[in-house]
């Protein structure tokens, strides 16, 4: 029986891997933590009958305590409860399923309590990449991709020798407004951005999507993954996300993995790995499908990939502040406070004016992205 702990719950990663537990019925989930849905977390503290429970807010862990208080659980909050969650002894493995920064210090505590982690939170690699994987290697921990496209790296180079990878072939849907030029994106309303064509996701990596940021984020992310220079990593874009990405070797052979877009595959992949299970659903269908389509990424009019090829060819502290501005300008366009096409401009201004860190430590990391966050409401104010 796998001990399973989980950081983000309640959200849309989480989720779908209390179902994979659910169906599969040999994985314990000895740990849950969530943001403030409390109503889906007691939910998932009846059905699954963890040990621990983490709530960010007070308040709600307050609230959480008295909904539960006929189970014998203990319930955590802020940081110290998200590190008691990712530290817990019963658990082997910790997903990281949750958004922004507030990821690292769990994910560090964790691979220090010798835990394996199953990565589905970005942020992590993107502005402490540096860290985190000589971390694993001197923990002697394995780092499990979940995004549907690190994962199909990783099987792609799964039993090939590293050093013959030549380029990874990093494939992205293009978004729901994919062939679209500025001028159509000037109105455009949060309900639009939020209408992905292929992946069912959370409304902040959704609207990453839209913008390509996701796909820049993800570059930084395989960066560190499977150590490769930006240049070496190339944005296909495949808008059926039938192929989920590819690795191109020194001899020229390309290896892709293929499959319906379901977020379970990965998860489930990550969590059994090296093992495969049968997964329930729908399977390819080649006849169907008759052709696989490929375009170049548009980094005119959707420069925040460009941005992203920036802030990872400067390094250091720059990543993170591409991605802090990123994050806090999502919040504002879903809150109806900026534009769409303002994120992008949000992120190239907070870039611009940066004074970088070269090797950040995650104390540096943080005020980094506290910095951001005060430029911001400055260039608003």
């Amino acid at each position: 029986m796998k001990k399973v702990a989980i950081l983000g719950s309640t959200g849309s990663i989480g989720t779908q891997t209390l179902e994979i537990a659910r169906t599969n019925g040999d994985l314990e989930i000895t740990a849950l933590a969530a943001g403030s849905n409390v109503e889906r977390l007691e939910a998932q503290i009846r059905e699954f009958r963890p040990s621990l429970a983490a709530v960010w807010a007070e308040e709600k862990a307050k609230e959480l305590k008295s909904r539960i208080r006929d189970l014998d659980v203990r319930v955590v909050t802020g940081m110290e409860g998200l590190i008691e969650v990712a530290e817990q002894p019963e658990s082997g493995i910790l997903v990281t399923a949750i958004v922004g920064m507030i990821g690292i210090r769990p994910t560090i505590a964790a691979m220090k309590a010798g835990k394996d982690i199953a990565l589905a939170n970005k942020e992590t690699l993107v502005t402490a990449g540096h860290i985190i994987m000589p971390l694993a290697e001197e923990c002697g921990v394995r780092i499990l991709p979940v995004d549907s496209e690190h994962s199909a790296i990783f099987q792609c180079l799964n039993g090939e020798n590293r050093c013959e990878l030549h380029k990874i072939l990093l494939t992205a849907s293009g978004g729901p407004f994919r062939g679209k030029k500025k001028e159509e994106l000037r109105e455009v309303q949060v309900e639009d951005a939020l209408k992905h064509p292929n992946w069912s996701m959370g409304r902040k990596i959704t609207i990453d999507s839209a913008t390509l940021v996701n796909k820049g984020l993800e570059m930084m992310e395989a960066r560190w993954l499977f150590g490769v220079e930006p240049q070496d990593i190339k944005i296909v874009v495949q808008p059926k996300s039938i192929i989920h990405s590819m690795v191109e070797f020194a001899d020229g052979a390309v290896i892709a993995q293929l499959g319906t877009p379901d977020m379970k595959l990965p998860i489930q992949y990550a969590l059994y790995y090296p093992q495969r299970r049968y997964l329930p659903g729908e399977r390819l269908d080649f006849w169907k499908l008759g052709q696989i389509t490929f375009e170049e990424p548009d980094m005119e009019n959707f420069p925040g990939l460009r941005l992203a090829f920036d802030a990872a060819a400067a390094g250091g502290s720059l990543p993170t502040v591409y991605n802090a501005a990123n994050e806090r300008a999502v919040a504002l366009f879903l809150d109806r406070k900026i534009r769409f096409l303002e994120i992008p401009e949000l992120i190239e201004r907070c870039m611009e004016e940066h004074k970088a860190v070269k090797a950040p430590s995650v104390e540096e990391i943080l005020q980094t992205e506290a910095e951001v966050y005060e430029r911001i409401e400055q260039m608003r104010h």
